[in-house]
C-alpha cells in the first residue's frame, strides 16, 4: 500500500547539505516525492510504502548531516501523487527570522582526505571545503544563506566548481563558500622589507621559514589573525608576551594532527581523558584546557603559575598544512591588543600589529565580523565553556517562555556577547570581548546590529546590566527604545535556569568579581532563591570594604589588606606602605562595600604568597587554583543572620589559615578551597531548611574554578540536593546577555 506524508523540519536545517540529504536517502529507501527550502524550514513530501516512510522520518533525524541541528518533524498525512523519482525543488523565500544561522565549522574528513591527495585538483588547497564544512557566520553578509549574500560573491566560481555547485548528487552542492585553486581566495606573504610572496604554495613556505627563524607571523584565519609561532622556543615566547604586554595570560597552542586519531601530539604535551579528546577532536575545533606533562616540550612561558595548557587541534585546511608543515606545535594566540576583539582586516592588521608581528601570512577572502575560538574545561565530568566563539557560536536555544516583542540583551562590559531573543529563541553572539576600547565599542555596535539585520528582526526591547557606567548600558540608552536594566546576578541565575528549562524553585549560588546589586551595592557572593523575574536573595557573602575600588581586581594585595582590617588583623607581609593606606581606609575614601566572591580569592592568592598583582583576570585565583594541592580538610566556616534576614557566610576564620607560615601554600590555598564548598553546603542546608528547594545551581566566573565547584558540587549532592551546572552558556560574563534576555522575559511574563 502506498502512502503519502507532508513533513516539515525546523532547526538548523539550511546552509548544512541537507536537501541533497533527504533527496540521497529517499533515493536509498524507494521513497518518491519532493524537497525544498521554505522560510528557514525543511518541507518535504514522501511517498512510497508505510514502512519505508516510516524508516525516511525517523532517518531525517537520526542519520541528519553533521552539522544539522533538526528538530521532531511534523508529519501529517497527504494524498498520494505518483511521484516516479524523488526531486529538490526550487526555495521558496520567507521571512530570514525563520533561519537557523550555522557558525564556521572545521575541515571535514572529506575534504582533509582530499587536501592531502595529490591526484585531486583541490591537494593542497588553504580553503577546500563542502556543504559539512567551511566558514559560515564570518562570511553572511545576509540572509538567506546563498552565494551572492556572502563575502564570497567576489570569487566566480570556475566551471567545474559550477558544476559541483550546481549537481544535488555532489557534496558540494550550494556549498556557498565553493573554490579552488583556479577561482577562489588565495595567500600572500609579508615580510619585514622584502617583496610580497603571492601564491599558496610559496606564501605557506615563506612562512614556515620564519617560524622556523624564531619570526612571530599574524597568520589570518576563518575569525581573525592569530599570532604564530614555535610553542618550544622560550625567548621567542617571552619576546611575543613582551610585545603584546601579556606578561602572564596562557597562550593557546596549536598541534599537528598526527596519529591515527589525530590526537599523537596531544598526548605528547598532555594527558587528555575521554571526554577532553572527544572535545578536542569536535567539528567546533575549540581550544580545550587540559593538565600538561612535567615533560611536555613547551615553552615554560606558554601558560606560567598553570597546571593546565590550552590546546587545540587544527580547524581550517589552512591551519592543517600550517601545522603539518611545521610538525611542532605551534603559538596560535588572538591577535588583538589585550581584551579588544580579534582583529579580521589585513591594512588593520599590519598597522597595529607592526610592533608585534615580524611577518603576515594574508588571505583575500574576507572576514566580515570576528569570531574567537571557543574554550572549554572539564568540570564534574564534563567539557564546560568558558567562552563561546568559533564553531560554537552564534548558539541558538530556546527559552522556556514567549516574547510578545523581540528584544536586544547588550551583556556586560567584560567578556561581551550580545544575544537577540524573539518568539521562543535567543540567539547568542559569539564572544566579542572587552569594550574598554574604541575598536571593542565598534565591533560590538556593529555585531548587535548586524544579528538584529541577519534575522530580519526589529528588536522593540533593550536588556542591559544595572551597572550605571557600563559602556553597553549607554548604547542602549542612546538607542531610543525602552531600556530595561537587570541586576548582574540575576541574569547570572536566569541563564542558568532558562539554559536548563525547568521550572523552579532555585536556590542558585551566583560568585564572581562584582556586578551591581539592589540599592546599588556591590554584590559579587550571592545566594539567590526563586526563578527568573523572581529572584529573591537569601545569603551572601560578609561584605568588606574594598581599598582602591576597581584598582583591587588588579592588584589583590589590596584586598588582602582590606579582609585583614575587616577582621581586625595587620599584614605585616603587605608589599606597600601601610600607613597612608589605612588612613585612606579608615576614612572610607574610595573604599566600595562589597561581597565579592572574587575579590575574597584574590586576597586568599596575596595573603598566601601566590600572587599580589594580576595581569588578567581570574589571574590571581587561577594561580592559587593551580597551586592548591588535592581536597584537604575544610575549617568551620560561620553563618550568620544580618540585619536584612539574609544568611552570611563568614570568612573571618578563614584568615588565620591564611597566614599561617608555617603552612606551605598548596595546603592553605587546598584548605580555603575546601571551606569555602562546605560554607555552601552549609548555606543550602538552611535555605532548605526554611523553603523548598532540591535543586542548587551554580554559577558565575568563580564556579570556572574546578576545586571550587567539584567540591562544592559533591558535598551538596552528599546531602541530597541536586547540583546544577552550566553546559551550552559559559558561567562566567559570556553568559550574562541570554540571562539578561531571559530574566526579561520572564518579567514580562509575570507582569
Amino acid at each position: 500500500m502506498i502512502v503519502a506524508r507532508h513533513i516539515h523540519l525546523t532547526g538548523r536545517v539550511q546552509g548544512v547539505g541537507f536537501r541533497p540529504f533527504v533527496q540521497r536517502l529517499a533515493r536509498a529507501l524507494a521513497v518518491t516525492g519532493w524537497v525544498r527550502n521554505r522560510a528557514g524550514t525543511v518541507e518535504i513530501l514522501a511517498e512510497g510504502s508505510e514502512a519505508a516512510v516510516e524508516a525516511f522520518c525517523r532517518a531525517l533525524v537520526e542519520r541528519a548531516p553533521p552539522l544539522a541541528r533538526p528538530e521532531p518533524p511534523s508529519v501529517r498525512a497527504a494524498v498520494p501523487g505518483g511521484h516516479l523519482d524523488f526531486v529538490i525543488r526550487d526555495s521558496e523565500p520567507g521571512p530570514p527570522s525563520a533561519v537557523h544561522l550555522p557558525p564556521d565549522q572545521s575541515v571535514c574528513p572529506e575534504c582533509l582526505a582530499e587536501l592531502g591527495d595529490p591526484t585531486q585538483r583541490r591537494y593542497r588547497y588553504p580553503f577546500i571545503n563542502c556543504t559539512q564544512c567551511g566558514p559560515r557566520y564570518t562570511l553572511i553578509a545576509r540572509l538567506p544563506y546563498d552565494r551572492a549574500n556572502t563575502a564570497m560573491a567576489r570569487f566566480e566560481l570556475c566551471t567545474q566548481c559550477r558544476d559541483e555547485y550546481q549537481n544535488p548528487l555532489d557534496r558540494r552542492f550550494h556549498a556557498e563558500p565553493l573554490a579552488c585553486p583556479k577561482c577562489g581566495p588565495g595567500l600572500l606573504f609579508h615580510g619585514p622589507g622584502e617583496p610580497l610572496v603571492a601564491g599558496n604554495e610559496p606564501a605557506l613556505a615563506a612562512c614556515i621559514a620564519a617560524l622556523r627563524a624564531g619570526a612571530i607571523v599574524a597568520v589570518k584565519g576563518v575569525g581573525g589573525y592569530h599570532l604564530v609561532c614555535d610553542a618550544a622556543r622560550e625567548a621567542t615566547v617571552r619576546r611575543l608576551r613582551e610585545r603584546k604586554r601579556r606578561p602572564h595570560k596562557p597562550l593557546a597552542v596549536l598541534v599537528p594532527w598526527a596519529g591515527d586519531d589525530g590526537l599523537t601530539w596531544v598526548r605528547a604535551l598532555a594527558a587528555p581523558d575521554p571526554v577532553e579528546r572527544d572535545g578536542l577532536r569536535s567539528p567546533a575545533r575549540p581550544i580545550v584546557l587540559l593538565r600538561k606533562r612535567p615533560d611536555a616540550p613547551l615553552a615554560a612561558a606558554i601558560a606560567p603559575g598553570l597546571e593546565e595548557v590550552g590546546l587545540m587541534l587544527p580547524y581550517s585546511p589552512l591551519h592543517h598544512l600550517l601545522a603539518d608543515a611545521y610538525a611542532a606545535p605551534l603559538v596560535a594566540t588572538s591577535a588583538n591588543p589585550s581584551g579588544e576583539p580579534v582583529l579580521t582586516d589585513a591594512d588593520e592588521a599590519e598597522a597595529r600589529l607592526a610592533s608585534v608581528a615580524d611577518a603576515f601570512l594574508h588571505h583575500d577572502r574576507p572576514i566580515l565580523r570576528p569570531a574567537d575560538d571557543s574554550v572549554l574545561r572539564r568540570i564534574a565530568g564534563k567539557l564546560r565553556p568558558l567562552r563561546l566563539g568559533r564553531g560554537a557560536a552564534p548558539l541558538e536555544w530556546d527559552l522556556p517562555w514567549k516574547l510578545e516583542q523581540p528584544l536586544l540583551a547588550v551583556g556586560a562590559d567584560l567578556k561581551n556577547t550580545v544575544a537577540l531573543a524573539f518568539d521562543h529563541r535567543v540567539v547568542v553572539s559569539p564572544h566579542i570581548g572587552d569594550l574598554g576600547s574604541v575598536r571593542g565599542e565598534q565591533v560590538f555596535t556593529r555585531v548587535a546590529l548586524d544579528l538584529a539585520e541577519l534575522y530580519g528582526i526589529q528588536p522593540r526591547l533593550l536588556a542591559c546590566d544595572a551597572h550605571p557606567e557600563f559602556r553597553s548600558r549607554r548604547w542602549a540608552e542612546q538607542r531610543g527604545l525602552p531600556v530595561h536594566p537587570v541586576l548582574h546576578h540575576h541574569a547570572h541565575a536566569s541563564a542558568l535556569v532558562a539554559e536548563q528549562g525547568r521550572a523552579g524553585p532555585w536556590l542558585v549560588f551566583t560568585w564572581d568579581g562584582l556586578g551591581v546589586g539592589e540599592g546599588g551595592g556591590l554584590w559579587g557572593g550571592e545566594a539567590l532563591w526563586g526563578e527568573p523575574g523572581r529572584w529573591c536573595r537569601v545569603g551572601t557573602l560578609r561584605p568588606f570594604r574594598m581599598l582602591g575600588g576597581d584598582r583591587a581586581s588588579r592588584e589583590p594585595w589590596r584586598s588582602a589588606l582590606s579582609l585583614c582590617w575587616e577582621a581586625g588583623r595587620d599584614w605585616d607581609a603587605c608589599p606597600r606602605d601601610r600607613r597612608l593606606l589605612r588612613q585612606i581606609w579608615e576614612r572610607r575614601l574610595h573604599c566600595p562595600l562589597t561581597s565579592s566572591a572574587g575579590r575574597l580569592f584574590d586576597a586568599a592568592a596575596a595573603l598566601t604568597g601566590v600572587a599580589l598583582e594580576s595581569s588578567y583576570e581570574g589571574h590571581a585565583a587561577m594561580w592559587l587554583e593551580a597551586v592548591s594541592s588535592p581536597p584537604a580538610e575544610a575549617l568551620a566556616v560561620p553563618l550568620y543572620r544580618d540585619g536584612a534576614g539574609l544568611w552570611v557566610i563568614d570568612w573571618g576564620p578563614l584568615l588565620p589559615l591564611l597566614l599561617d607560615g608555617s603552612l606551605d601554600a598548596p595546603t592553605r590555598g587546598a584548605r580555603f578551597h575546601a571551606s569555602l564548598a562546605e560554607a555552601i553546603a552549609a548555606l543550602a542546608q538552611r535555605v532548605r531548611a526554611e523553603r523548598k528547594v532540591a535543586r542548587v545551581g551554580l554559577t558565575g566566573g568563580v564556579f570556572q574554578n574546578r576545586k571550587l565547584t567539584e567540591h562544592a558540587q559533591g558535598r551538596l549532592e552528599a546531602l541530597g540536593f541536586e547540583v546544577i551546572l552550566h553546559g551550552i552558556l559559559p558561567a562566567g560574563d559570556g553568559g550574562i546577555a541570554f540571562g539578561q534576555a531571559a530574566e526579561l522575559a520572564a518579567r514580562l511574563r509575570h507582569a
